[in-house]
């Protein structure tokens, strides 16, 4: 595929990265609002209602992306989802690191640095991580492992 694909306000690229972003959008809303819902009104724990939260949220990810962005990809059976699933398992340690690494490491332990950390910094770095790992490992098309050059 040439640059001019990926120039192009409609090339291929171009739409694999907004519909990567508007799912991975859609499926931060349902993390987001089922883990307060969790936490408020039903009164779960922190870490019970995170991992309830994030499988949901995987689970959206998974299906917008299968039903969407990659639609024209066939993939059957549980290992693409379970690829999906380490991919963005992956992402979440990612977050957590640069969280550690900042208010443990480098001692920043305000609201603000562990934000900046852990929901810009890290979720940046987990974003490209699992945009990759999810066109490389779950969703490859034929004649691209995952290379944006050709």
């Amino acid at each position: 595929m040439t640059t001019r694909a990926w120039s192009s306000p409609t090339g291929p690229r171009r739409r694999e990265l907004l519909g990567f972003a508007a799912v991975g959008l859609l499926a931060y809303a349902v993390d987001l609002a089922l883990f307060t819902s969790l936490r408020g009104p039903a009164g779960l724990g922190p870490l019970t209602a995170k991992a309830l939260s994030f499988l949901a949220a995987c689970s959206v990810a998974y299906a917008g992306n299968a039903l969407g962005t990659y639609r024209n990809t066939r993939v059957r059976g549980l290992r693409p989802y379970a690829a999906f699933f380490l991919v963005n398992l992956a992402g979440a340690a990612v977050q957590l690191l640069c969280l550690a690494v900042s208010h443990y490491g480098l001692g920043l332990t305000s609201q603000r640095a562990d934000t900046v950390s852990g929901a810009v910094i890290g979720m940046s770095l987990a974003t490209i991580l699992r945009f990759w790992g999810t066109r490389t490992w779950v969703f490859r098309a034929e004649g691209r492992v995952g290379s944006w050059t050709g």
